[in-house]
């Protein structure tokens, strides 16, 4: 039996109100909010069956217009990084909004992260749609976006389809901040990552691949259960301050891949994700110092882990990459993950 409950709205300090869902069902709880298509908390159970939320959020629209972490949201219209903000195709170019060093990263400072999403509910969740017009944050084409929100059993689903009336690059990536032993606790360290890709992307200075090479005993080999606390012994994560890499998922016709798991031997929580994305962002929230969040407390880094399933980092400039970025007119993007909750 699914309970959807709405609950009291926020005021959006822009004007009008955002909408908060929470569906439960017996195993997770979701709050869902309109703004950015926020996940603003996840409850599941730990070893002795006590459920707690497991994300981290903020207590308002303010404090989530004020961060630039991305906590909880939907990131697009293009995910991660575009060199130089800028893109050429079939003899056009376009230049995009630059917000992260030389990047245009997440799409934009103004990107779906801080757009007010309409939201309906499902019989097994929520579905969300926001449309972004021509020429936002310099992509070209009006963009239609659908996300589905539904709980079965003990997984999360997520899916995802856009529409585009230009030809453009679409990578849109949920940016929840997870940490296994509730969002309260204060840090990473304990919990254990272990990744299926054997292939990942390595990085120039500003985070933009420059090359594709194997896990295979490299320091982003993670075939095996591995600490968090490895991410700041490991000297080929010294530049990022831990992990911030983007692993190549073997591709198998759209179906679901395993990516991996994410698991904390302390609460007993694990968590498996299952995606049909050609890449998967690990990023150990090594720049969150100084984000606000839940009761006013200032976040600092490596509290938390994004799994972040998307097209390639730069894809649409780096045709060579697996994936298939660029949408064309008329056609949709789709994308289908799955996050499943269990115990040790």
């Amino acid at each position: 039996m699914i309970e959807i409950t709405a609950l009291e709205p926020w005021q959006d300090p822009r004007g009008g109100s955002i909408e908060r869902v929470r569906i439960d069902n017996g195993n997770i709880a979701i709050e869902i909010l309109s703004l950015g298509g926020i996940i603003r908390e996840l409850w599941t159970a730990d070893k002795f069956g006590q459920r707690q939320n497991i994300v981290l959020g903020c207590d308002s629209v303010a404090d989530y217009l004020a961060q630039q972490a991305y906590l909880g949201a939907i990131a697009g219209r293009y995910s991660n990084r575009i060199a130089n903000g800028q893109l050429h195709y079939q003899g056009q170019d376009y230049q995009l909004d630059i917000n992260q060093a030389t990047n245009c990263l997440h799409g934009g400072r103004d990107g779906f992260h801080l757009k007010q999403w309409h939201m309906e509910t499902l019989a097994d969740g929520v579905r969300l749609t926001v449309d972004s017009p021509d020429g936002e944050m310099g992509f070209p084409g009006l963009c239609k976006v659908q996300l589905d929100y539904r709980l079965e059993g003990n997984n999360l689903l997520i899916d995802i389809q856009a529409q585009v009336d230009k030809a453009c690059p679409i990578s849109l990536t949920q940016h929840s901040y997870f940490n296994l032993e509730g969002a309260d606790s204060e840090t990473n360290v304990s919990h254990h990552i272990q990744v299926d890709a054997q292939q990942y992307l390595t990085m120039n200075d500003v985070g933009v691949p420059i090359s594709m090479n194997e896990t295979l005993g490299s320091d982003l080999d993670l075939s095996k259960p591995t600490p968090f606390s490895e991410q700041t012994q490991r000297a080929a994560l010294s530049a990022t301050n831990g992990f911030d890499h983007c692993y190549v998922l073997a591709q198998t016709n759209h179906d679901l891949v395993r990516f991996g798991c994410l698991s904390s031997p302390k609460s007993g929580r694990t968590m498996t994700i299952y995606t049909d994305q050609p890449g998967v962002q690990l990023y150990g929230a090594n720049f969150l110092e100084g984000t606000k969040g839940f009761k006013g407390e200032i976040y600092q880094s490596h509290r938390a882990v994004c799994i972040e399933p998307q097209m390639l980092p730069d894809s649409p400039n780096q045709p060579h990459l697996p994936g298939e970025p660029w949408i064309a007119a008329g056609d949709t993007y789709h994308h289908h993950t799955r996050y499943e909750f269990g115990v040790l």
